[in-house]
């Protein structure tokens, strides 16, 4: 499998968070109404998936271009703070428990021991800003700002909102800083697709709308660039940095770090409308998990994690997006944590 990297440049807000497995998704329906983006059958490349993935999505990271090179804003690594700030006081705990990003200038050389890589989220709208020229400047920024949308349904008898299913609700809905590109990275099978193909795909989710609401503008997005991406062959990593929820293999890592995620999905495109249109949850380790393996062997595959089967009653060969791609890299003092 070949990685790349497409970037994105929102257009709007978004209903759903962009990570993986929901993109994932999002590629199969339009697979489903364009055979073209496979070389094959979708519902032949669903069969395996659980042993060859066609294709493997991450969740979306923030990134500028300096120059001629590219500073990645990651999810900070689920490790104990004590490990990632060993040297900091108790009383600042607190402080250093707010740094949630990762800045990284060469993602096949991860350096986790630079702490001054670590930012809060000002820290972080201070280094886009540095690359990101807004005429009108916003009175209170923010890299993400959730805003409540008001909804209601009209109950067409009294022509008004009411009680019950016609009360009026509220959805949170999450913009970017403008002018703002987000990474994604793609594993892809080249005899199953190719870069191109995948790149339309993600261009017409774009203009449909990508996640919740995307019938009311929600969830839009333009493609720029994309580049292959090469990954160092370093002997001494023995850490997998992921960057998409998974469900990781049993019995493959002597220690793991992450965050639980519990994915409530639910279908889209035309299954929206079928009699039961909701997934059984799946507990996954959230972006930014740190898995070490059992054996250097590990490395020879790009990828971490498993298919999940046995989610949908509508549909029963559905399948979830249980890989995730990673970054290798070298982590100090495994047996101090």
């Amino acid at each position: 499998m070949k990685l790349y990297e497409i970037r994105i440049l929102p257009l709007g807000g978004f209903g759903t968070p962009l990570k993986g497995d929901t993109l994932f998704g999002h590629f199969c329906w339009q697979a489903a109404n364009n055979p073209k983006l496979l070389n094959t059958e979708l519902e032949k490349q669903i069969s395996i998936y659980h042993e060859k993935p066609f294709v493997i999505f991450s969740s979306a990271f923030p990134s500028v271009i300096c120059k001629k090179s590219t500073h990645y804003f990651f999810k900070r690594p689920d490790l104990p703070i004590s490990f990632l700030f060993p040297s900091i006081e108790k009383d600042k705990i607190k402080e250093f428990e707010k740094k949630k990003w990762m800045k990284i200038d060469d993602i096949a050389n991860i350096d986790i021991s630079k702490q001054e890589n670590f930012l809060n989220d000002k820290g972080l709208l201070d280094e886009i800003d540095k690359e990101i020229l807004i005429s009108d400047k916003l009175e209170h920024p923010q890299f993400m700002k959730t805003f409540s949308q008001p909804h209601n349904k009209i109950n067409r008898m009294t022509q008004t909102t009411g009680k019950g299913e016609f009360a009026p609700y509220v959805k949170e809905n999450t913009y970017y800083y403008p002018e703002t590109e987000l990474s994604i990275f793609v594993l892809i099978e080249e005899s199953a697709t190719d870069i191109e193909r995948v790149y339309l795909g993600l261009e017409n989710i774009g203009k449909w709308g990508y996640g919740r609401d995307a019938s009311t503008g929600m969830g839009r997005f333009k493609l720029c660039e994309y580049d292959e991406i090469s990954l160092s062959d370093n002997n001494e990593f023995n850490a997998c940095y992921t960057l998409a929820p998974s469900v990781p293999e049993r019995n493959c890592f002597v220690k793991n770090f992450f965050t639980p995620f519990t994915r409530f999905g639910k279908h889209g495109d035309m299954l929206v409308y079928s009699k039961n249109p909701f997934k059984n949850p799946v507990i996954m380790a959230d972006e930014g998990a740190v898995f070490i393996p059992c054996d250097k062997a590990f490395f020879k595959k790009p990828y971490i994690g498993r298919a999940i089967t046995g989610v949908s009653k509508s549909m029963p060969q559905t399948v979830t997006q249980g890989y995730a791609p990673y970054l290798p890299f070298k982590l100090e003092g495994i047996n101090e944590i």
